[in-house]
């Protein structure tokens, strides 16, 4: 039979490629990445068995990996997840769905800069104070989980307020504070841990809780280190460190809050 590619070949390829890629993307520097190694490298002794036509072999290989469908969805349902957010967040903020008002679920609210600037003056006064802090921004997804653990607060956005709730000798400066549809929710508040392990040694439980946070949710977590004021940003599982207070504008500008 002559060798031939069709187009659908080449997209069915490409569709695999991609679909890879952005899978090591999520676990890369995780445990689960050991573990795809190991599951890929026994899927490819099972291709080898079966061009080599040993047929109790791949009998016996073909039931493992049937069974270890299962087994696969319990070990990597951490990284599903954040496979599942992370596409989803991506129609969910897309420009062209929020002007046609479809996947939003805002409640109505509009963007009221003043809540921006707010926080953006809180972070500040407390990265030159060196005062530890932990800020969840919520954009679609409901914050009411991580709120459970934590203090109801329900009031108005403000620089005094915040800075007062992380002051290191109140009772709700431990955790972190969620703030949705320009309301500070709750203080206090624990969050997920991630598992990557690819993180720097200097950052604390803090940076790692907003790692989880954004791996989490679709929040954006602002996190205030207290060893040396620097403030950083966690979204969609990525840190990004030692940014300014521009930047930091720059990102919330684009927020509802």
């Amino acid at each position: 039979m002559p060798f031939s590619i069709t187009i659908f070949d080449v997209v069915d390829i490409f569709l695999v490629a991609f679909l890879l890629y952005q899978l090591y993307r999520i676990i890369r520097g995780t445990p689960a990445m050991s573990i795809f190694v190991a599951v890929f490298i026994f899927y490819l002794f099972w291709l080898l068995v079966k061009v080599l036509n040993l047929e109790l072999m791949s009998t016996l290989l073909g039931q493992v990996i049937g069974v270890g469908l299962i087994a696969l969805i319990v070990v990597f349902q951490q990284e599903i997840r954040r496979f599942l957010i992370a596409t989803g967040n991506r129609y969910v903020k897309n420009e062209f769905l929020r002007k046609l008002n479809i996947l939003s679920f805002n409640n109505g609210s509009k963007d009221n800069p003043r809540n921006a600037e707010e926080i953006i003056r809180a972070v500040e006064a407390m990265s030159v104070k060196k005062t530890g802090a932990l800020i969840v921004i919520g954009r679609t997804s409901s914050l009411e989980p991580w709120s459970e653990g934590g203090e109801k607060i329900n009031a108005v956005i403000s620089s005094g307020l915040i800075e007062t709730i992380f002051y290191k000798n109140t009772p709700l400066h431990d955790g972190a504070i969620l703030i949705h549809n320009g309301r500070i929710l709750s203080a206090r508040c624990p969050l997920p841990i991630t598992d990557q392990t690819n993180i720097s040694p200097a950052y604390g439980m803090r940076h790692r809780a907003a790692i989880g946070m954004s791996e989490s949710s679709d929040a954006l977590v602002i996190v205030v280190s207290e060893e040396t004021g620097e403030i950083s940003v966690a979204d969609n599982g990525v840190l990004y460190s030692n940014i300014s207070t521009g930047e930091l504008r720059r990102r919330l500008a684009r927020e509802k809050i």
